[in-house]
């Protein structure tokens, strides 16, 4: 194989979004292996499409759109030739051929030709004045050939015609959408919404004819007036076509690559050439275009991590969202339109705030999402239908969350959620830059990941992840807040009316204090919780205010099969749970069985009807894997067996995890006792921690194993292990009461400070005896969820 010194030879022809978010991953992952060159037909560096429209009304400039600068290229070493064509792909020679008849030789090819637009075959096409609306030469043609006054057709009523419609009309134009079908955006949208969208657009000042074919562009070299194939002409000096695209293949093709609509990829992005890869909207992917920059972005990932070497990701097909940037018009549509196939809808109108929400269901799992006038919950729902959730029992609080007026479930998407659809930016990235780099602001993360700086859109949730990751940081700098958006009650302010006024379910506080709306996957949970803590033998467990994990008692996967795993106390088994266990996995056909991190096996891959099957079978009690609760406590073997242990650790940990197994908390707690100073069992970096020592125990509180990696800090140091339990418990209590529904306890005791809980729990006995006594009447009322569900299902 031909280098240039060490590195291989990388060329990469095409240089839009595609191209730009696979080399910004690809130098990341390993920024030293490839002598990268670049060619883009264009004569500028690349740039955001999405905001095209931003760019012709003069909103933005080029500048401002562009995803890198001539700079990031140089810093990288990455060799970028823009305005240059490539004409010719000598695989045998494996050298590219440019329109100057220079030569470039390449080790490995990266095909991200783009797409071109759709010509259909009108009559005077040709013509001056008719044009296309793709990109930034696009964007100067209009400008150039609009005038104030004058009169302007847009053929097509898709997302990017009715942008150039908006951005004609801020140029002072009169602007008419004409458009085959019989509504606006009919691949995104039914026909309410659409309805909705048609009034809005025509409020705008716009025009529109529906159901209209385009016959002939008229004019003497430039178009004068547009006649369609009813008969009815309008006059017009400027038209844009805009009614779809195709896969650019005509490199590939002349190359003889295999294509078909576009160059064919495996799910590596490789093509028929194993020399030669391609991503971006110039492919196709087990029979499937792509016009929308989502999949770009998962492409780049996939194509990066094979050409780094990793080769673990393959790219897969999902569903896709989709923003109208027009001002003054909130819609947001993912997934499937289409009530046909077994489809079932829950809606939500509101004709005179025009507001709309649709949801469609197919097997108890979202299918697509239509939401019109009130979007902010979007991203959680098309979250919820990535992830397939089992929605079953929580259909009509999930068109709550979606008719809410705003939304703050952000801890609910996983991590790799694109929140920013323009930039490709995950929820993932967006809290790494936030914790990493210090920000504070929206403001700060846009200038560092790009969220929220396109079409807006995202600013909500952006502002979530802000306050998820900064917690009680974030807190004291905005003041107290309101638990969501659905009331402008804080969490002080409810729980002070729970407990006084003695209300014992969701419904009764959302009641009394005049919610908002149905409340939504942010505040229900909460205010279940709240009131389990405070009236833990009067309140009422709503079950439709749970999320799905803890509803169904397994944690749900990726793929939407779910895990079991059985309590092990103190991660100590028997050979006969050992065998009910292997007996079950065989039975069910379990594909994983994986021991976890917290000394426990774990059953992966399991059916939600097989669920109570299993835990018959196994005869074990939950884990709690799933639950914001106490779920294990690791210990080491001690003093029973180890030659180094002080005390008997393994006794220590059983008996404190049968204490307060299965108990709620506002967030998960993991604990851990170990016989010695050694730390065999990680007691340093557990919510509470014990460990034994001379003479007796040393309690530790606040650790963090994760993602902010904690030392936990000494509590207490006691001689007995009754002594361990009565502090572990009114420490629990004590968080339990005081702690934000969600704020693990490292966080919490940060924001508290350790020595206001040493004094709470330690320090101060009566309070201590006090809050053990509370948590032992919490504890009466625990019972383990496999055991209730198995009994009803008999």
């Amino acid at each position: 194989m031909k280098k240039t010194g060490d590195k291989t030879r990388l060329v990469v022809i095409g240089n839009g979004m595609a191209s730009s978010a696979f080399l910004e991953e690809l130098v990341r992952i390993d920024p030293e292996r490839f002598d990268i060159t670049v060619f883009g037909k264009e004569r500028h560096p690349n740039y955001n499409r999405v905001l095209l429209s931003h760019v012709l009304t003069g909103e933005k400039t080029l500048k401002e759109i562009m995803l890198h600068e001539p700079a990031w290229y140089e810093r990288f070493g990455i060799k970028l030739r823009t305005g240059v064509k490539v004409t010719a792909i000598k695989r045998g020679r494996r050298s590219v051929t440019l329109e100057d008849g220079g030569e470039v030789p390449y080790d490995r090819l990266v095909l991200a030709t783009g797409s071109l637009p759709i010509i259909p075959k009108i009559t005077g096409i040709e013509k001056e004045g008719v044009v296309t609306f793709r990109d930034i030469d696009d964007c100067e043609k209009i400008r150039g050939l609009s005038s104030g006054g004058s009169k302007a057709v847009v053929v097509g009523g898709g997302l990017l015609g009715l942008e150039a419609a908006w951005g004609l009309k801020k140029l002072g134009m009169d602007v008419t959408v004409v458009h085959l079908a019989d509504r606006l955006m009919e691949r995104q949208l039914d026909g309410v919404a659409a309805s909705f969208l048609l009034e809005d657009i025509e409020r705008l000042g716009i025009k529109v004819l529906l159901k209209k074919e385009t016959a002939e562009f008229e004019g003497d070299g430039r178009v004068e007036n547009v006649r369609f194939k009813d008969g009815e002409t309008i006059p017009a000096c400027l038209a844009v076509i805009s009614i779809g695209i195709r896969p650019n293949t005509e490199l590939a093709v002349s190359s003889g690559i295999y294509s078909q609509k576009g160059i064919v990829v495996s799910d590596t992005m490789q093509t028929y050439d194993p020399a030669v890869w391609a991503l971006g909207e110039c492919v196709e992917h087990r029979g499937a275009t792509f016009g929308l920059v989502a999949p770009l972005f998962e492409q780049a990932a996939v194509l990066s991590n094979h050409l780094a070497g990793d080769c673990r990701l393959v790219f897969s097909q999902k569903p896709v969202s989709a923003r109208l940037k027009v001002p003054g018009i909130e819609l947001y549509s993912a997934g499937n339109a289409d009530l046909s196939g077994g489809v079932e809808s829950v809606e939500y109108i509101d004709r005179g705030e025009r507001i709309y929400k649709k949801l469609l269901i197919k097997e108890q799992r979202l299918e697509g999402i239509i939401m019109y006038g009130e979007c902010a919950a979007g991203p959680y729902l098309f979250t919820t239908l990535l992830r397939k959730d089992d929605i079953s029992g929580r259909r009509g609080s999930l068109l709550g969350v979606a008719a809410g007026s705003s939304f703050r479930q952000a801890d609910s998407m996983p991590d790799d959620a694109i929140v920013c659809g323009c930039n490709g930016v995950t929820k993932g990235m967006i809290k790494e830059a936030i914790e990493k780099k210090g920000l504070f602001t929206r403001e700060d993360v846009k200038r560092e990941t790009k969220a929220s700086g396109s079409c807006g859109g995202c600013s909500s949730i952006v502002d979530m992840l802000l306050e998820e990751t900064l917690g009680s940081s974030f807190q004291s700098a905005a003041g107290a807040q309101s638990i969501c958006g659905c009331t402008r009650y804080t969490r002080d302010d409810v729980i002070k009316n729970i407990r006084e006024r003695r209300l014992t379910t969701v419904s009764a506080v959302m009641e009394t204090l005049g919610w908002e709306t149905v409340g939504c996957d942010s505040c229900r949970p909460a205010i279940n919780y709240y009131v389990s803590m405070v009236w833990p033998a009067e309140g009422t467990d709503d079950l439709t205010s749970r999320l799905v994990n803890e509803r169904v008692h397994a944690n749900i996967q990726k793929d939407g099969t779910f895990s079991v795993v059985p309590r092990m106390w103190g991660g100590a088994t028997t050979p006969m749970e050992l065998k009910r266990i292997a007996e079950a996995a065989l039975k069910y056909s379990v594909p994983l069985v994986k021991l976890t991190g917290g000394q426990r096996i774990a059953l992966l891959g399991i059916k939600k009807d097989d669920l109570p099957g299993v835990w018959r079978d196994i005869d074990m009690p939950s884990g709690y894997a799933y639950g914001k609760a106490v779920r294990t406590v690791k210990t080491c073997v001690g003093s029973r067996y180890c030659r180094y242990g002080t005390q008997d650790s393994l006794a220590a940990g059983i008996e404190l995890e049968k204490v307060f197994n299965g108990l709620w908390m506002p967030a998960k707690v993991k604990m851990s006792v170990v016989g010695c100073p050694r730390n065999c069992a990680e007691s340093a970096i557990k919510d509470i921690g014990v460990v034994g020592v001379a003479g007796g125990w040393e309690i530790y509180a606040g650790g963090c194993g994760g993602i902010e990696l904690k030392s936990a800090e000494k509590l207490a140091t006691v001689k007995t292990a009754e002594e361990v339990i009565e502090i572990t418990g009114a420490l629990l209590q004590c968080y339990r009461e005081e702690a934000e529904y969600g704020e693990r306890v490292f966080k919490w005791i940060g924001r508290k400070l350790l020595k206001e809980v040493k004094k709470a729990v330690v320090d101060d006995l009566e309070n201590r005896k006090a809050l053990f006594s509370r948590i032992k009447e919490a504890m009466n009322r625990v019972s383990d969820p496999w055991k209730e569900r198995i009994k009803r299902a008999l």
